[in-house]
């Protein structure tokens, strides 16, 4: 367990936990073996007492609790799998967009949820529905995430403008090769 930025007691990649309650549902191991909940509860409390925004391993003594990281992986696939669904179900054309659009929609739903992102960002979700991609890296700087992380989720949108304009020109030399063999033919 660790704190982010915000102040909130996390683990994993992020996964926030709002109380004790909802660390102990979480299969954390001590030395091996299944921690109890009492050990689970006092981790909780003795990170959140700490300072926030440190390094994940600021937080870890000798006798904090883990987890494993196929756990850490499945959560996080989990998480993104929903977030997805949502973002899908919220952006047409979801589907068709560049990957390095979606990945940076994921990383901003992943920090701000699904509906932050949706309600909070209406330019960007704007230039997102029109594949306007250079317009939604100018309209994708959040408060909180590091500058590397914003700069990293910019560089997703200015890559989709690369893959979109790779795309196109691929379309239009195949029109002009096509026409240029119907010419021939």
């Amino acid at each position: 367990m660790y704190r982010d930025t915000a102040g909130k007691v996390t683990v994993g990649v992020g996964l926030m936990l709002p109380d004790p309650a909802a660390a102990t549902t979480l299969p954390f191991l001590l030395a091996g073996q299944p921690a109890t909940t009492a050990e689970i509860t006092a981790e909780f409390h003795r990170v959140a007492a700490m300072p926030e925004g440190k390094a994940a391993d600021f937080y870890r003594g000798t006798a904090s609790p883990l987890l494993a990281q196929q756990t850490i992986d499945a959560k996080l696939r989990d998480v993104l799998l929903g977030f997805e669904g949502k973002l899908r179900a919220a952006l047409q054309g979801y589907d068709t967009m560049p990957n390095a659009a979606k990945l940076a929609l994921l990383d901003m739903a992943y920090n701000l949820g699904p509906a932050g992102l949706l309600a909070d960002y209406p330019r960007l979700i704007a230039a997102v529905d029109q594949g306007h991609w250079a317009q939604a890296a100018t309209e994708c700087l959040r408060h909180g995430p590091s500058t590397v992380r914003n700069a990293w989720t910019k560089q997703q949108f200015l890559a989709a403008v690369v893959v979109t304009i790779r795309a196109e020109a691929e379309g239009w030399w195949s029109r002009l090769a096509n026409a240029v063999k119907r010419l021939w033919n």
